[in-house]
């Protein structure tokens, strides 16, 4: 059965909002309903075509009367936030990922017409560790870094996908688990990080680093909701960078820092609203993440167009990031801020 009626949440984000354009465009559909607490950008309505947006927050009870009351058939939740750019507050983020996946998923079980779940979710719910395999499959443990970060939302959300699918094993679910995603247009702690004039990096480490371009995320949301295409599937370009050769690319100046001292680095530019590390992305600094997706080729049937290194020279020229000139001085300045003195005692890594 065609999907009719669609109903996307966060569609005031970059992915969520893109996507209700491309979906109102659609003629195929006979309904597009975007739902999030505050608008997409203007750029976004200004060609949604046949869309709609709703003001709704997920985490109300009231979504499960929308979903009703619109005979929605597909359901799309890309409102779950794993890598916030700046500095955000927990509680909000946490509930919006766990409260409100909850309330979304408790409404699509109580509604006999949805038939079609497709979740965004991301890589970070394996973590990133010295115990960690090469490369990451599907079937790979969970194993988010920190118990209380954003990762464990995601693993969370997952949790309870899973217990709608035993509950409605007639609903067709699709979780993408998206790397990194990068583009000129996106805002994330990985476009902020490689955009610092200084980018610190964890000393004696080089950590590979795969990312998705925004249009090949956008392109596998958009092909799950069309079709049908159960299943889990990582989602990420095809090839590595080492997080050396993506500093030099982008024309920065890399502060290698120990491990013990990153933290303070990270304080002072998440004190000026610059950047926010959290602890799994200190991870991810420090050990790297890479998928495999060859499943996503085989069973999904979707090769991305941008391998890593082509999502992140377009994430630069788009940008138009220029070399660092005067870096060094805020180098020798960072260092300072973050080592300990002669006098102190250096933790061991």
């Amino acid at each position: 059965m065609p999907s009719n009626i669609v109903l996307v949440t966060g569609v005031s984000g970059e992915l969520g909002g893109k996507l209700l354009a491309r979906l109102g465009n659609n003629p195929d559909f006979e309904r597009v309903i975007g739902v999030d607490t505050s608008p997409p950008p203007k750029r976004v309505i200004a060609r949604m075509g046949n869309a709609e947006f709703v003001r709704a927050d997920i985490r109300n009870p009231l979504i499960a009367k929308i979903i009703s009351s619109a005979k929605v058939d597909t359901v799309v939740h890309a409102s779950t936030t794993a890598h916030p750019p700046g500095p955000a507050r927990r509680t909000p983020v946490k509930e919006m990922n766990v409260i409100g996946t909850m309330r979304l998923l408790a409404a699509c079980q109580r509604s006999p017409l949805v038939r079609k779940l497709v979740v965004k979710s991301t890589a970070a719910v394996y973590g990133a560790s010295a115990r960690s395999p090469a490369v990451f499959t599907e079937d790979s443990p969970l194993m988010p870094v920190s118990p209380r970060g954003f990762a464990s939302d995601a693993v969370e959300m997952e949790g309870y996908v899973r217990g709608l699918q035993r509950r409605r094993p007639d609903i067709t679910v699709t979780v993408a688990r998206f790397t990194s995603v990068i583009g000129p247009e996106v805002d994330t702690v990985t476009t902020r990080y490689f955009a610092l004039p200084v980018v610190p990096t964890v000393l004696g480490y080089d950590a590979r680093m795969q990312l998705v371009h925004a249009s090949d995320a956008l392109s596998v949301l958009e092909l799950a909701t069309v079709r049908d295409k159960p299943g889990v599937f990582n989602v990420g370009g095809d090839g590595v960078l080492a997080l050396s050769q993506a500093v030099r690319m982008a024309g920065r100046v890399e502060l290698p820092v120990p491990m013990a001292a990153l933290p303070s680095v990270s304080r002072l530019l998440r004190g000026d609203k610059l950047v926010d590390f959290s602890h799994d992305q200190l991870r991810l600094l420090n050990f790297g993440r890479v998928v495999d997706t060859g499943l996503l080729k085989r069973e999904f049937g979707y090769t991305p167009r941008w391998s890593t290194r082509e999502a992140f020279e377009d994430y630069v020229q788009g940008r138009a990031l220029r070399p660092v000139v005067d870096g060094r001085s805020l180098a020798a300045l960072l260092r300072k801020v973050a080592l300990p003195t002669s006098n102190e005692h250096v933790p061991s890594q």
